[in-house]
Parts: structure tokens; C-alpha cells; sequence
């Protein structure tokens, strides 16, 4: 009888995915907030202590993440990664806490996210290590207090406004992330290239940095395109030529700005000759949600001055004009008709 051809396991391959740094200090950018954050790391360990609790907040991609999970290898301790979305009940943090090592981490992602009732089963164990526990209902309830092993709490949040006072009290560091300049962006993609196994060179980083605003997630999102592109594309190389070729093939212009972007900024100079208009005109008008141009695409905008909020609405400032390549309307009668004077 023949034998039946073996089952053969596919190729192994480098996973590629993940690209952040592993440690503090092979990461990039923001300085003051990494010599603050290794301080304590290394008084920790010299005193055997767990480190005491970290709240990190600032937009998304900048590295609250990175910096939760280089921690625990910083300290040799382990790490437990939460949601703040997923834990809608004490119960629900309750294996986490009891779960937790000798000063080992847990990491609370979207911290903001806490229901009201878990923020406070949360306070007695930040503080003293213990949390209360009711068994039981009516007259024949009884609470167990239950002792933990002393653990360090590292929060983050992109809102921390959202966060409650008495919460934000219990964490003895919170630092704020900020954006990064175009050498420190500049620098995470020629790292990462090479983690990639893909050949670019130093005007090429510098492109992709500079349309990457400040923002080192889409950093290494632009740089997998650019990848791909110059694969498919090219020799493999990623050259200066190539990295244009492949952000313009995406829509994103020198600014960092995207389709949307652009399409946004034009509805205002050219249907509402400059503003100011209300984003729920300028949201109808794109047929899009008014949630979407506040959450998504006003930030950028509004860092990058090209937009500024007045009491009566959105408007353009002179360096959105001149990155459209319009000129501003002179005439307030013809607000709301789709034409410009010159």
C-alpha cells in the first residue's frame, strides 16, 4: 500500500507585528518622562519594594502602552494586562487582584472605562493591599477581608478627565505623553526597519516621519505600507522616490493630512468660504458623523493650526488656505455658496 505523504508545518517565519521595544531604554522619545519613570524603577529594586502605582495619559500611539509593559521587565516581575472596558464588576477584577505576585504589575488599559463601583473596590487595594469582600445577603451578609500581595497598578487613559479625583489621588506618579519630534519618529523607523528586514534609507525615515504626526503607531503603520509597496513595487529598497510613491498612493500629503483630512478642510474653504460654520453643518455636508470630525479628524487639524474653534464655529486659518492652494473668501455675503472670490 503507499504510505500517505506526511503532513509538513508550514514555514516559520519572523513575526513582525510587534515592534515595540522590550526595555526603557531602548526606547525612543520621550526623555523626561523615561529618566522620571527609571528613577523610581531603580529605587524600587534597590529597596525590594513594589513600585509604587503609574497613571500615563496623552493621545493614542505614543507609547503608554510600551512603557506599561517594559516595566515588569525592567523590575524582573510579571504583568497582568486588563481592560477597563471588560471590568464591569468588582467581580470581574477580582481574579486579577488575588492573582497578583509579590510586587508584580497589573496593567489597566483604557482605565477610564471603570464603572463607578469598580473604581471603588479599587481604593483599599491600591492603599492597603486588601480588599472587602460580602458574602451573604440581608441580615445574614458578613464581609471578609481579604489581604493581597503588594502589586503596582499602572493605569492609562487617553481622557483622563474622565477619570474621578479620589482615582487619580491614588496613583504617586502620572505622567503625560506628548508628541514626538520628527529626528525621535525618524529614528523609531529606521530601528524598525530593520526589525522589518527591509533596506531604507535616512531621507526615506525622514519622509515617512514627517507624515507620521508626531505619532510613532502611525509611523510604523506608514512604514509596513512602504514595505509592502517597495516589495511589490520596487527592488525592495525603500529609497526617498519610493516613499513618496507609496504615501501619495495612500493619500497622505506632506503635512500627514489624509483623504478625509483634506476633504474636511476643502468643505470649510470651499462650501462655507472659510467658516465659521458649526460641525454639524460641515458633518451633513461631508455625510459623515459629527462625532467622527471631533473625535478623528479635528485634533490633528486643530494642533497643526490649521483650524480654529470660535464661538460661532470652525474656521480655517491662512496656512490651511495656502496648503489647499486657495485663497480665502473676502466677501462674508457669500458664506455658504460654493465659491471663493480671489
Amino acid at each position: 500500500m503507499p504510505r500517505e505523504p506526511l503532513l509538513q508545518s508550514p514555514p516559520k517565519y519572523d513575526d513582525d507585528r510587534d515592534l515595540r521595544p522590550q526595555r526603557m531604554q531602548d526606547m525612543v522619545g520621550q526623555r523626561e518622562v523615561y529618566a522620571r519613570v527609571r528613577i523610581a524603577v531603580e529605587a524600587a529594586a534597590k529597596r525590594g519594594e513594589p513600585l509604587g502605582h503609574i497613571l500615563f495619559d496623552g493621545p493614542p500611539g505614543l507609547g503608554k502602552t510600551t512603557f506599561a509593559t517594559c516595566i515588569p521587565h525592567d523590575l524582573g516581575v510579571s504583568c497582568q494586562v486588563a481592560s477597563g472596558a471588560a471590568l464591569a464588576a468588582p467581580k470581574d477584577l477580582l481574579p486579577y487582584l488575588t492573582n497578583a505576585e509579590e510586587r508584580s504589575v497589573l496593567f489597566v488599559d483604557e482605565i477610564h472605562r471603570l464603572p463607578k463601583a469598580v473604581e471603588e473596590f479599587l481604593y483599599p487595594a491600591m492603599e492597603d493591599f486588601r480588599v472587602d469582600i460580602i458574602l451573604g445577603e440581608g441580615v445574614n451578609a458578613r464581609t471578609l477581608n481579604m489581604r493581597l500581595r503588594p502589586f503596582t497598578l499602572i493605569g492609562a487613559t487617553t481622557r483622563t478627565g474622565l477619570l474621578s479625583a479620589p482615582l487619580r489621588d491614588r496613583f504617586q506618579m502620572r505622567e503625560h505623553l506628548d508628541f514626538y519630534s520628527l529626528p525621535e519618529l525618524a529614528e523609531i523607523v529606521t530601528r524598525n526597519a530593520k526589525k522589518l528586514r527591509v533596506e531604507i534609507v535616512d531621507p526615506a525615515a525622514a519622509e515617512i516621519a514627517g507624515r507620521s504626526r508626531g505619532t510613532p503607531r502611525l509611523a510604523n503603520n506608514r512604514l509596513r505600507w512602504v514595505r509592502d509597496y517597495a516589495q511589490a513595487k520596487a527592488d525592495g529598497t525603500i529609497t526617498l522616490p519610493v516613499a513618496r510613491d507609496a504615501l501619495e498612493m495612500l493619500g497622505i500629503d506632506v503635512l500627514g493630512l489624509d483623504p478625509q483630512d483634506r476633504k474636511y478642510l476643502e468643505t470649510i474653504g470651499r462650501v462655507f468660504a472659510g467658516g465659521p460654520v458649526g460641525v454639524e453643518a460641515v458633518a451633513h455636508t461631508m455625510n459623515v458623523a459629527p462625532d467622527t470630525l471631533v473625535d478623528e479628524v479635528e485634533p490633528f487639524l486643530l494642533r497643526s493650526e490649521l483650524v480654529v474653534r470660535t464661538p460661532r464655529g470652525r474656521k480655517l486659518t491662512p496656512n490651511a488656505f495656502e496648503h489647499l492652494g486657495i485663497s480665502p473668501a473676502i466677501d462674508v455675503k457669500t458664506a455658504g455658496q460654493p465659491r471663493l472670490f480671489t
